[in-house]
Formats: C-alpha cells, structure tokens, sequence
C-alpha cells in the first residue's frame, strides 16, 4: 500500500542536523521553523538515519540563553540561581558542562 504523497516539502539534512542536534530542537519545534508536518520530519530524521533523542525529559535550562546562565551564576551564585530557575544546583553544574563552558569562567 502506498503512502500519500507529501504537501510539505521535505526538511534538508544540513536543516536537520543543525536544528535537531546541534540546537537541540524538538521535533516539533524543527517542524514548526522549516514550515512542515512533524510527521515529515519524523519520516525524514528515520530516512536520513539520524537517530531521535530518548523521550526522557529535557532540561529547562535550555530556554535561557549561556550569557544569561553565566551572568545570573556571577550575580548570585549556583545555589542561589539554581533556586531561583527552579532547578537543582548540581543540575546547573551539570547543564554548564555539557555545554562546553570553559572550566574557568566559573570556580566550582
């Protein structure tokens, strides 16, 4: 049985890789910048063999700018952002060095 054919048009790998994995993007939020289904963009990630993330929940950390973490950390201190984010100091730490920060902007 054939599939219908597609009204989007289909999301470029360099998209794909730029905004799912480099930027982190949802599928939903990649479908919604490039203009198409989430759907497509599911079929296209599986066709082009880029493999999804886990559904496991991801950080909220990632809705603020590294200049905003950075200068947020030096005004108050890890424990003292973290708990104003809402979010569990060692989370931050964590946050931060998955991000590639370097070791010395901050003395933890």
């Amino acid at each position: 049985m054939k599939s219908r054919p597609s009204i989007s048009k289909k999301p470029t790998k360099t998209d794909l890789r730029r905004l799912y994995i480099s930027e982190s993007k949802s599928i939903r939020e990649v479908a919604e910048i490039l203009g198409c289904s989430k759907d497509m963009v599911y079929r296209t990630l599986k066709e082009y063999r880029i493999t999804r993330r886990s559904n496991a929940c991801r950080s909220k950390l990632r809705k603020y700018k590294l200049i905003t973490l950075e200068k947020g950390i030096q005004e108050k201190g890890f424990r003292g952002f973290a708990a104003e984010l809402g979010v569990h100091e060692n989370t931050l730490r964590h946050y931060l060095n998955t991000m590639n920060t370097p070791k010395s902007a901050f003395p933890y």
